[in-house]
């Protein structure tokens, strides 16, 4: 019998001992069989006066009944087929910078996925903004980022807590493809040409993306955002190709994706000349003549 693969999910009670284990700076981390929103959780916990008060917080699960995406879509999943979790974590930022968390996280996760691939085949794993992670332009992972005030938030407005979601396919990607008509990543994919994949395990992977969490908003708390837009060009998918931008289903903008500024902005050059920075809307690449 074949042993099943290393990326594949332990025991939610295994995983969560592994997690505590590697993740000592994380006073509250818990990993159970089925909730309704991992993020919705944390947002819950974050809002009440009882329960930890010290962050960051960790909750995962195997599998989620009310998983939510990024624009309110709903994160369609199966236990053992997807890695799921989100943490939570004490941010000090004007309210004005929340939004930049977003790509920032994007490009965090997509720097720690990296880290577990062959050096050879880390190109091949992009971000597309704002935050959807992919593989080989398939995607991999969506990210939901949320933030709110704690109800032990001290009297400093620039006090927040952002709740960080993701969630990752380990398998079944081929099918997602056809039950949603768009093409879809697993690990299981990775694993097949990387051979660090292939011997990644569930926690060395949520261990990596906590760490790039942290370890981010910890550089942005101190330092601002001004090197964010030269780390984000290193995994930038969109950069150089022709875009549409969509909002309820109207085309706003068209033109050649230039990267993103110091607030997370899409920078996108028209077919005039004109250089525009986009805060909404969803990306479509046009294909190549």
């Amino acid at each position: 019998m074949t042993p099943d693969p290393a990326y594949f999910l332990p025991d939610a009670t295994r995983l969560q001992s592994s997690l505590r284990t590697r993740l000592p700076h994380f006073p509250h981390i818990r990993w159970v069989s089925e909730t309704d929103s991992t993020n919705a959780q944390l947002l819950r916990m974050a809002r009440q006066d009882s329960g930890p008060s010290l962050r960051p917080w960790l909750l995962g699960a195997h599998l989620q009944s009310e998983g939510r995406g990024r624009a309110g879509r709903q994160w369609q999943n199966q236990s053992g087929s997807h890695l799921m979790l989100s943490c939570a974590f004490d941010i000090f930022l004007p309210t004005r910078q929340l939004a930049t968390l977003s790509p920032l996280i994007g490009m965090a996760s997509c720097e720690a996925l990296r880290s577990l691939l062959d050096p050879k085949q880390q190109h091949k794993l992009t971000m597309k903004w704002p935050n959807d992670v992919l593989w080989e332009g398939k995607k991999l992972a969506g990210i939901l980022v949320e933030t709110t005030k704690a109800s032990t938030s001290p009297a400093s407005p620039d006090h927040h807590v952002v709740i960080i979601g993701i969630g990752l396919n380990l398998q079944d990607g081929a099918t997602l493809s056809q039950h949603l008509n768009r093409p879809i990543a697993d690990w299981g994919m990775l694993a097949m040409e990387s051979e660090r994949a292939a011997h990644a395990t569930c926690a060395d992977i949520v261990t990596h993306l906590a760490q790039s969490y942290y370890l981010s908003l910890n550089h942005v708390t101190a330092k601002g955002f001004a090197d964010l837009p030269e780390r984000y060009r290193k995994v930038d998918h969109l950069l150089g190709q022709h875009i549409h931008i969509i909002h309820n289903d109207q085309v706003l903008h068209t033109g050649i994706a230039q990267g993103i500024n110091e607030a997370g902005f899409l920078l996108l050059r028209h077919p005039s000349g004109e250089e525009l920075a986009v805060s909404v809307g969803e990306v479509s690449v046009r294909p190549q003549r």
